[in-house]
């Protein structure tokens, strides 16, 4: 099956619908619903590699499902997803010397700006248990396959559902006293999360390492020190976000739309109690939702697995439906074999401000990093881009083998890609292709 087909099928394909959410307005939305009804009909997600290797990933049936777990404090503790059901996630124990050793891995999907967005959000599985799908496979770091995952096959592993929109940053105080009866409770069920996660075990932990993908590897950022101090003093403890560095540029206009937006996401949600004190008394509360403005302040050790052509950043920051009203964008942002020299121009142009907003952070000395130039998004989760024969590699690395050497110390370990197209390791989604 080909890896944009699990990707859809395991739910990326939801999350991809969920984080539209722009500032847009009618027009623009009918723009937006048609294109998602003709993509949802064509169901044309397959990867595209410069290598010689398959569009097909092979190893599906090696993942394990493991069942929803429905967080037992929830209710005590007031933690609720957005529709006021109750958060869960889903566990898998370790084993022989992973016994002592925990990977946590955030959901991604986006956030909500508005009442009504959040309203429709509630409706989903990111936004409510209710629609979760009850068993999940866990594949690339959350594998039980040492040959897939050779530094974390055998540790324990949770995958934390994400379903409150913000990051797991949202506060009661700022919940709507209307008939909307939207929970903002992010950060309750951060805590709650971990409190039981404790109870089960993590409080032993001799290693741990939090991750998460998209909107979770922000969340990830902006719980990692969080993370570091509810364990034991003596543990080892990382953190690891993939694809979760949102870049604040400007989109092809010039408007400011991504800072916009997380403006909204923040005010609604009353976010800015969960984010870095040091950035917020510094700066606009919304503008400390951005890593770029407070990674440096993080004291755990962070890994930032991220493409330099996020295909998310690329379609919700740098070219939003609103910005490209003739739809000049849109055999590029499908693929990007489809861009002309003029567009991969402006794609370089957004890739040099990546690269400089990462240059400080760059520099620290617990850092690690594999920034490659891949049209992609997440790319941890799945086993194939995680680490396999065909992996994305930079220096000869994958992905996997570069957070292991970072994580274990066993050598430096931050590798940054050349420019598009010069990697022909890497897996570029193409939104053109039906599956075969």
């Amino acid at each position: 099956m080909a890896i944009t087909q699990r990707w859809w099928l395991r739910g990326g394909g939801r999350s991809y619908i969920m984080i539209l959410w722009q500032r847009w307005g009618k027009r623009e939305w009918a723009i937006a619903v048609a294109g998602l009804a003709i993509v949802l009909l064509a169901f044309s997600f397959v990867i595209s590699s410069d290598s010689s290797s398959s569009d097909h990933f092979s190893g599906a049936g090696t993942a394990d499902f493991l069942p929803l777990t429905l967080l037992s404090n929830a209710v005590q503790r007031g933690a609720y997803c957005l529709d006021g059901s109750v958060p869960a996630y889903h566990f898998q124990k370790g084993f022989g010397s992973g016994s002592r050793r925990w990977v946590l891995h955030i959901e991604g999907g986006g956030w909500c700006n508005t009442v009504a967005s959040c309203s429709f959000r509630k409706t989903t599985a990111l936004g409510s248990s209710k629609h979760m799908d009850y068993q999940v496979q866990f594949s690339g770091i959350l594998s039980r396959d040492q040959s897939r995952n050779p530094d974390f096959y055998n540790w324990n592993k949770v995958k934390l559902r994400y379903c409150d929109g913000a990051s797991l940053t949202g506060h009661p105080e700022s919940e709507q006293k209307n008939d909307t009866k939207l929970f903002f409770r992010g950060q309750l069920i951060w805590e709650a999360m971990m409190d039981e996660l404790l109870s089960i075990g993590l409080s032993n932990a001799q290693e741990a390492l939090l991750s998460g993908c998209s909107a979770g590897g922000l969340a990830t950022l902006i719980h990692c020190d969080d993370f570091r101090e509810i364990l034991p003093k003596d543990a080892k403890v990382k953190c690891l976000s993939d694809a979760g560095f949102f870049l604040n540029e400007k989109d092809i206009d010039g408007n400011a739309t991504i800072q916009s937006f997380y403006h909204d996401v923040v005010h609604l949600q009353g976010a800015a109690g969960s984010l870095k004190k040091d950035c917020v008394a510094k700066m606009e509360p919304s503008k400390c939702f951005f890593p770029q403005n407070f990674v440096k302040s993080i004291n755990t050790p962070v890994f930032l697995v991220n493409p330099t052509y996020d295909f998310w950043q690329i379609k919700n920051i740098l070219v939003p439906g609103p910005a490209d009203p003739l739809g000049h964008w849109h055999r590029c942002q499908l693929s990007i074999h489809n861009c002309s020299p003029k567009q991969i121009q402006v794609l370089q142009g957004f890739r040099n401000s990546f690269l400089k907003a990462l240059s400080e952070f760059q520099q620290m000395k617990d850092v690690g990093m594999f920034i490659n130039s891949c049209y992609i998004h997440c790319q941890t989760w799945v086993s194939e881009t995680w680490h396999g024969p065909s992996s994305p590699k930079i220096n000869n690395k994958t992905i996997a083998e570069s957070v292991g050497d970072w994580f274990f110390e066993r050598k430096e370990s931050k590798h940054m890609d050349c420019q598009y197209p010069c990697n022909p390791t890497c897996y570029h989604m193409d939104f053109t292709r039906r599956f075969h």
